[in-house]
């Protein structure tokens, strides 16, 4: 006879689990808010807790304060102003969120995690955390958490990279970060901080999404501004042109207002969804143009070719150093509306000649011309390697950066082999070329939630992905964006370099490949002290609903429970 001993606790009890997440940016707030799909509201008995390293949520809408921040596709929502949307507005939209949500209380702000370490024996994630000291002021402390699952939304765009160029630290003038947008006045609003600049040289370096917004709001505002590029970049037609069109009167503009009749419509439900619906398919139609090989590639190629030469026409020699000969988003894709007209104006020079080194003074470039600046600002990115800079250990005393050397290697961007109950939100191999963001986010978080619910109901300790599905998913990663071009994709290192930002896709391509998790491709560990039984979760053979007098035992033919065939 078996000596096996039932669970004393009913099939459908949650045990307790602790969850954090590292980070309130979008993919953070994410995993608490999204109606039907959070940890709050489908993991029950869950002691939940958001740590952020600033004093704001918003992730890099808080961080980033530079001139023109904005969203560099068109999106929308219910009340945003503009086709496309600054970054102040973003922003408050995730505070909004936040606020509507009652989010607060979970969110320990000015928290920055300095290191990780998992416990093999306890399965649990031990949290070393950075925070104002309580009692000396202006001074820190550090402390300690402990979770059963960590969830990383930090992003992918979170540490600010400086240029690696002689002499920078010896310019004597105001050198400011894109991502860091501070003068010698101090931190403040963008608007505050160029007043006084009307008769200043401004050097810009970059051409990425920062570095072309930048350039198109500085122009008009300072005496002169050179813009130095390395690179070359494809400059798109402005994205669902015609909607453009339809909301400035026909006026060809890079940017438009909602009329007071456009927010008015979107007050109804159905017009708000269905215009909120044209733009994510507009947006989500331009990915089959990434593909190489497709016709539609050559036909891109052409028309941005043509609109950059127009818009160039004042100055066409700019358009033979901007233009590419890769592929249309082999880099990342932006309309930049204004930065091509910004590059015709008499104050503004374009200058493709590499620099030598930055002098107090200004900048020398490969050919000794000197220019003498009183600001530089680097739009120089961020820190796409993946590497956190603080240590993430796991089993066997394996540090995550070490994983993720020369290039992260991880599964479906949400794991690593090594790195038990440890998942990615918008982690490596995860944005997009072309498309919704948001909509990969939304799915990995889902699945996050998945998979700690899993954990939570089967009872188990851990669960860790396999290398060989590590190895599958690593092999899987060719797609158009690793032609030759220097990128972000790439951690910005080679143009040869290996694709490590984009997901090997189209966002529906992720959404679809998210949707069910494949639980065979991890391995598990029960609990200390419970049965070697997989089925010892079922518990004493009751649900919380037989042993409750007063619970519905008939919960199955409610209405939301029931699946209606279709009558026709």
């Amino acid at each position: 006879m078996s000596t096996y001993q039932l669970g004393d606790f009913c099939a459908d009890a949650a045990r307790p689990i602790k969850v954090v997440v590292i980070g309130a940016g979008y993919s953070g707030t994410y995993c608490f808010w999204n109606s039907g799909r959070s940890l709050r509201q489908k993991v029950k008995n869950v002691d939940l807790t958001i740590y952020e390293a600033h004093s704001g949520v918003g992730g890099t809408w808080f961080v980033n304060k530079y001139p023109g921040l904005a969203c560099d596709v068109p999106s929308h929502a219910k009340n945003w102003s503009q086709f496309y949307v600054s970054g102040p507005e973003i922003l408050k939209y995730i505070e909004g969120v936040v606020d509507k949500y009652k989010l607060h209380p979970y969110i320990k702000l000015q928290h920055r995690v300095v290191g990780l370490r998992y416990d093999e024996a306890t399965g649990k994630w031990h949290i070393s955390l950075r925070r104002p000291s309580a009692d000396k002021e202006g001074e820190t402390e550090v402390f300690e958490d402990v979770a059963d699952v960590v969830l990383s939304a930090v992003g992918s765009l979170s540490i600010p990279t400086w240029p690696d160029i002689q002499g920078i630290e010896s310019f004597e003038g105001e050198l400011i970060h894109s991502a860091a947008w501070k003068t010698k006045e101090g931190e403040g609003a963008w608007e505050d901080t160029v007043k006084t600049w009307g008769e200043k040289r401004v050097g810009v370096i970059g051409v990425g999404s920062s570095g072309i917004q930048i350039v198109a709001n500085l122009q008009p505002r300072v005496k002169q501004l050179i813009n130095y590029v390395r690179g070359k970049t494809w400059i798109s037609s402005t994205f669902l042109r015609d909607k453009l069109l339809d909301l400035s009167g026909g006026e060809d503009v890079p940017n438009c207002d909602y009329k007071e009749k456009d927010l008015k419509n979107f007050e109804d439900d159905h017009r708000y969804q269905e215009y909120r619906r044209s733009i994510e398919h507009g947006l989500m139609a331009v990915h089959i143009a990434t593909l190489h090989g497709n016709p539609l590639q050559q036909l891109a190629r052409e028309a941005f070719t043509k609109d950059m030469r127009q818009r160039l026409e004042k100055k066409p020699w700019i358009a033979d150093h901007l233009i590419p000969d890769f592929a249309v988003a082999c880099r990342r894709l932006t309309p930049g509306p204004g930065y091509l007209e910004a590059l015709c104006e008499d104050n503004c020079d374009f200058v493709p000649t590499p620099i030598k080194q930055i002098l107090p003074n200004g900048i020398e470039t490969a050919d000794g011309k000197i220019q003498e600046l009183d600001v530089i600002v680097c739009a120089t990115g961020f820190d796409t390697s993946s590497r956190y800079g603080f240590p993430i250990v796991g089993r066997n005393g394996l540090d995550l950066a070490d994983k993720y050397t020369p290039v992260p290697r991880t599964y479906l961007g949400i794991a690593t082999d090594g790195f038990p109950n440890f998942f990615h939100v918008f982690g490596p191999n995860t944005g997009v070329g072309a498309g919704s963001l948001l909509l990969i986010i939304e799915r990995q978080a889902e699945y996050a939630v998945q998979a700690t619910l899993k954990l939570q109901r089967e009872r188990l300790k851990s669960m860790e992905v396999k290398a060989e599905a590590v190895d599958d998913f690593d092999q899987y990663l060719e797609t158009v964006f690793g032609q030759k071009c220097r990128s972000w994709y790439k951690a910005g290192k080679s143009a040869d370099g290996r694709v490590t930002g984009l997901w090997p896709g189209s966002p529906l391509h992720a959404a679809k490949a998210l949707e069910y998790p494949r639980w065979e491709d991890y391995s598990y560990e029960r609990l200390d002290g419970d049965p070697k039984n997989r089925f010892y979760y079922f518990g004493d053979g009751n649900t919380a609903a037989d042993v409750d007098p007063e619970a519905d035992k008939a919960w199955y033919l409610l209405p939301e429970n029931i699946d209606h065939p279709p009558s026709e």
